[in-house]
């Protein structure tokens, strides 16, 4: 009987309305028991608006991030996705080892001189939020296998998509799947044209 290979991880790109760096100390406030800014800050998240002053979160940093920086849609629930098509699904499980699109797109691509933003804002996408470069614990993983990659606010992606579209960048030459590097970027500008549309950000997370 042959070894289990389990599947690659699935990533989701989510539309976010609120910059994660400046929900950081709202965050520290409410893990303490003070929720007061940070339920000014999203008012349409139920389930920070259910804290209640005085007691400690119930929720993890990780947590807390992703409840107050999404676009819940009025309250109503559930955020509307940047994409219910192809280009949500392809990007999300793109067939590499990790799966990860944005980390394939950085490893077979290089900037062309002049350029300073295209892999910047790509490695924020992919590892803002980890310790080593949000410059704190926690933010990234959560409770029940939660783990937030990392984000761009709405001026970044628009900053991302004019690089993307200025040509001031090249695919290397040892490329390992034909085509890999423009259907991600295809698939990554759907999504981020739907957040300038919708005047948001982006935020990426990974499921296992």
């Amino acid at each position: 009987m042959g070894n289990y290979i389990p599947p690659s991880a699935f990533y989701t790109f989510e539309p976010i309305i609120n910059d994660p760096i400046l929900l950081i100390e709202p965050i520290l406030l409410s893990i303490g028991g003070d929720h007061e800014e940070l339920k000014k800050i999203n008012p349409n998240s139920r389930e920070i608006n259910s804290l209640k002053d005085g007691e400690l979160s119930p929720y993890d940093h990780a947590t807390s991030l992703f409840l107050s920086s999404l676009d819940w849609n009025n309250g109503e629930g559930t955020p509307i996705p940047l994409d219910n098509g192809i280009a949500r699904n392809r990007i999300g499980r793109f067939p590499s080892d990790s799966g990860n699109a944005i980390e394939y797109i950085l490893e077979f691509t290089r900037e062309k001189e002049g350029e300073m933003y295209f892999h910047e804002l790509l490695i924020k996408l992919t590892n803002g939020l980890s310790a080593e470069n949000l410059g704190e614990e926690g933010f990234d993983k959560g409770f029940a296998g939660m783990e937030l990659l990392g984000w761009l606010n709405n001026e970044e992606v628009i900053i991302l998509l004019k690089s993307m579209q200025s040509g001031k960048w090249e695919i290397k030459s040892n490329e390992t799947i034909d085509g890999g590097v423009r259907d991600s970027l295809r698939h990554l500008l759907t999504l981020l044209k739907a957040a300038q549309r919708r005047k948001c950000g982006i935020m990426m997370r990974k499921h296992q």
